[in-house]
């Protein structure tokens, strides 16, 4: 038997993994090893008498020398054994055994193994049972079992309900007194589901206590009251926080610091503490989270800096941190974080470094991670009269991403749009999924900084260009803007207007020369604008709301937008107009409506007026030095003022967020037909994976083969992808043997590195009819172009004229597969135009796929030309789609030229790159990043 200790090269560390739980709480999942006897005895220990008896199916006091034995020591294929721990401690345990059809200890290729479960009593109803059940699972699959086989008494019912809902197709019978199920550990559709909905009810769960904590600890309060932790203190006792709030500071002589009470450490706390606000230099930073571990806080907020914003050590030391507090089973926003803000009326949490007074409640969420980022954008919205229902500043984003804030915004109901200021991705797949799905209900807007990434902002490296992410991004519903006021303007018309039925845009006001400013802006952002109605500058606000309400409940318009200039009596009639717009929209609501003005201060005060209780002080209007305006802003009682119209400075700002709109409605619109993945029956994907499996047998970990060509030819056929056959012609008699066996018409072209898909560069002849034309043709291009050894002549079948495209997939480390179409040739590759959707794709994603390139018109009959046979190219794109779904091994495929004719497509050349798949794919169990 092989020591299996951590630092034993077969130890299969990949299997370790951080989880969020039921609770919102972490815990880590790793193998367990010979060193973890006293720990398994502990563990057992405090397990009651009851959950024994339904692990051995007898009374069982105490493990014997040879069970601690046996539960340790593992060959990590025919016996596993996984623990759940929080810090040191065991809550958790589950093993498998191989067993063969007898059902005795058997070895490969046995594809069956009995698993048997034990939590701990205090830790039942947490949901470890769950993630244990994912993470031994897919160690089961990846060692070659493909079967559980359980037994749990009656009465055990949780446990037959972790089995029961996890979603695999699964038989249950009664026999002997127990019941006896077997689960098919293939993932399915329901299983996928089951355990993305577990993803996301923990994960919300997880910000969901950072966000409403009930009582509050500011580690680091400075007896002076100057420095971070005693302005983080301040703001949570200004904000009316309803919670418990503590001061602590190591020094502290008096009961109070700030009004708060004070304690010199968390552990002289007598009461629960949920959250902890940290403040203390990062080299006291790791006693502060242990003092608050051992505590049972919930959750920290670093503010710390001096981590991976301040070089390699700094990066060590961050990583370090989080190892730590997620060792205590607690989740982290930071560190050098800007803080969180809460303004739900029951919780009104203000804990950041953001002053008083807090935002009021809006229903816009905020999240950002960089703090300057933060302040800038919390300013815009509070001067626009913009509202917030919550706001999180992640900074390094060490743990706590906007993935989990979009998990706890998906289900919150107090926010209707969610705003995102993103550095970084981290993980493109999981934030496009989080997004589309989050994106289907509310508006998810993001604007991405920075073409690299940032300083302590550690994250898996993709291959994607920009391009490529914003195209994913948008494919998944997401609103990408490029700047932080487009991030403002655009969260602020979504916030307050309903979604335009259509691209139709009725313009109207008072200037002539800001109406076609306004008509021009629309045409470039695609719009469909009606002329502008020009009300001249005598125009009265009885004038203007008569032509709002007309083009408000006009069948030809879809949103409406208001140009405004100055009156030479502007303050008189500022507050008539904001009226008379607002009445006209109550008269015909329904549509959005967009104001932009000129110089209007007036009007932008009479815009923002606020319309909450008396009792509560207005928001502050204004524009600030840049001259941006204020919007109508929000009642101030947690629903939005159905009055409020977004004003603008510019018509193109107010274009742009209106034609993010228009494009967001499409699209939600556009998901009631989603499509389907087909399912060819002349697939053979058993075939294929035989292949593969040969393929790969002397490939070492990490390499990746480039197949032969007829080695991807038969691959690829495999999936009903022809690839056109190819003969090698080192010499003019070689390439007449070859034309003789394709038949004539042949093509004959150099396949040399340089010339490669150059047609440009004289490397082709085609349509040659017989030998001689051949053999002259042989001839040219080797005088032209060197020698047939540098050339590497190949012979080819002809096939009917088309458009030259090229298909590619390939396998992102961050993003996985993603499936690229694109037309042949340097013009097309010189102004990237490309497009690209997510493996798998729909036919519906195919469809829409070849249409959004900018040269697609090619491929419909541009100027007269016949329109090519865009079906069996969308088939081929669906084809290859599946390949690479169905097989991880496939990492890069690249059909060039595809070539669509009137009838048919036709592949000429195919390049597939093969590599032994990872351990844990996408259809994994659910695990934090670790960073």
């Amino acid at each position: 038997m092989p020591m299996t200790i951590e630092s034993d090269p077969s130890y299969p560390a990949h299997w370790e993994a951080d989880v969020v739980l039921r609770d919102g709480g972490t815990a880590r999942i790793r193998p367990i090893t010979t060193e973890d006897a006293g720990r398994l005895v502990s563990f057992y220990e405090q397990v009651s008498d009851e959950s024994k008896y339904y692990r051995f199916f007898a009374p069982y006091p105490r493990l014997s020398d040879r069970d601690v034995h046996r539960f340790t020591h593992h060959d990590y294929v025919d016996r596993v054994g996984l623990a759940a721990t929080i810090g040191e401690e065991f809550i958790g345990t589950v093993r498998y055994d191989r067993i063969g059809p007898d059902g005795r200890p058997a070895s490969a290729p046995a594809d069956e193994a009995e698993v048997a479960f034990l939590v701990q009593d205090a830790h039942q109803g947490r949901g470890v049972a769950s993630a244990l059940l994912e993470h031994i699972g897919a160690v089961a699959r990846e060692r070659g079992i493909r079967r559980f086989a359980a037994e749990v008494l009656p009465a055990n019912t949780k446990m037959i309900k972790v089995f029961t809902d996890v979603g695999y197709q699964q038989k249950r019978s009664f026999e002997d007194g127990s019941v006896h199920l077997t689960l098919d550990l293939e993932p399915t559709a329901e299983s996928l589901a089951v355990q993305r909905a577990r993803e996301q009810r923990a994960e919300a769960r997880s910000v969901q206590r950072l966000l409403a904590p009930g009582s509050v600890a500011v580690v680091g309060v400075s007896r002076s009251g100057a420095g971070v932790g005693a302005a983080a203190l301040r703001n949570l006792r200004d904000s009316g926080f309803h919670g418990h709030l503590y001061a602590v500071n190591e020094a502290v002589t008096r009961d109070l610091l700030d009004g708060v009470r004070a304690y010199r450490t968390v552990e002289d706390i007598g009461a629960p503490v949920d959250l902890a606000v940290i403040a203390v230099p990062a080299d006291r930073v790791p006693g502060a989270v242990a003092a608050c571990g051992e505590h049972g806080v919930q959750g920290l907020v670093v503010l710390s800096a001096g981590y991976g914003d301040s070089g390699p050590a700094g990066l060590a030391r961050q990583r370090e941190l989080l190892r730590q507090v997620r060792s205590y089973g607690m989740r982290l926003i930071g560190p050098n974080a800007y803080g969180v803000i809460n303004t739900a009326p029951e919780v009104e949490l203000n804990a950041s470094l953001t002053p008083a007074p807090m935002p009021v409640r809006g229903r816009t969420g905020l999240f950002t991670q960089s703090g300057a980022i933060g302040i800038a954008l919390l300013s815009a919205l509070l001067r626009r009269g913009e509202g917030l229902s919550s706001f999180v500043s992640a900074g390094n984003r060490a743990d706590v991403s906007g993935n989990d804030i979009l998990q706890y915004w998906y289900e919150d109901e107090a926010t209707d749009v969610a705003l995102m200021y993103l550095e970084t991705l981290g993980n493109p797949r999981k934030f496009t999924r989080l997004a589309r799905r989050t994106a289907a209900v509310k508006p998810v807007v993001v604007a991405k900084g920075g073409r690299h990434t940032p300083a302590g902002h550690v994250v898996p490296g993709t291959r994607l260009s920009e391009d490529t992410v914003s195209a994913l991004l948008r494919q998944a519903g997401v609103i990408r803007v490029d700047t932080v006021t487009e991030l403002v303007d655009v969260g602020l018309l979504l916030a307050s207007q309903p979604l335009p039925a259509g691209p139709r845009i009725a313009i109207l006001g008072n200037s002539e020369s800001l109406g076609v400013l306004t008509y021009d802006a629309c045409l470039a952002q695609g719009l469909r604008p009606l002329p502008p109605l020009d009300l001249t500058t005598a125009a009265s606000p009885e004038d203007f709301r008569t032509a709002l309400a007309a083009a408000l409940a006009s069948d030809d318009c879809d949103a409406v937008i208001v140009t405004a200039i100055p009156w030479v009596s502007e303050h008189a009639l500022a507050d008539d107009l904001a009226d008379a717009l607002r009445e006209a929209v109550a008269e015909a609501p329904g549509k959005p409506v967009a104001v932009v003005h000129v110089e209007l201060a007036e009007l932008v005060r009479a815009l923002s007026a606020t319309r909450g209780p008396a009792d509560r002080p207005p928001t502050r209007p204004g524009t600030d030095a840049a001259g941006i305006p204020a919007s109508l802003t929000s009642t101030g009682t947690g629903t939005p003022d159905p009055d409020r119209i977004p004003s603008y400075p510019a018509a193109e700002r107010a274009v742009k967020a209106v034609a993010e709109a228009v494009r967001y409605g499409q699209w939600r619109r556009a998901l009631a037909d989603a499509g389907q993945v087909p399912a060819y029956e002349d697939i053979d994907e058993a075939g294929a994976a035989a292949q593969l499996a040969g393929l790969l047998a002397d490939v070492d970990d990490g390499a990746v083969l480039t197949l032969a060509d007829w080695d991807a030819r038969e691959l690829l056929a495999r999936y009903g992808i022809r690839v056109l056959p190819t003969l090698p012609a080192p010499s003019p008699d070689a390439a007449v043997r070859a034309a003789a066996v394709l038949g004539y018409p042949v093509a004959l072209k150099t396949t040399a590195p340089h010339l490669r898909h150059r047609a440009d560069l004289g490397g082709v002849r085609l349509d040659l009819t017989n030998e001689a034309e051949l053999r002259r043709s042989y001839e040219e291009l080797t005088d032209a172009l060197g020698k047939p050894a540098e050339l590497q002549p190949v012979v080819q079948p002809m096939v009917p004229r088309g458009v030259d495209t090229v298909v590619r997939s390939v396998i992102d480390p961050a993003a996985g597969a993603v499936l690229s179409f694109g037309l042949a040739g340097v013009a097309s590759e010189l102004l990237g135009d490309t497009a690209h959707r997510l493996v798998p794709a729909t036919d519906a994603d195919a469809a829409a796929l070849i249409r959004s390139i900018r040269a697609a018109p090619l491929l419909f009959g541009w100027r007269g030309s016949d329109p090519v046979d865009t079906p069996a190219l969308e088939e081929t794109l669906l084809r290859l789609s599946r390949l690479v779904d169905d097989h991880p091994e496939v990492i890069g495929v690249t059909l060039e030229p595809v070539v669509v004719a009137v009838e048919g497509v036709s592949a000429l050349s195919a390049t597939v790159r093969v590599a032994h798949p990872p351990a844990r794919g996408d259809l994994g169990p659910r695990t934090l990043p670790s960073y």
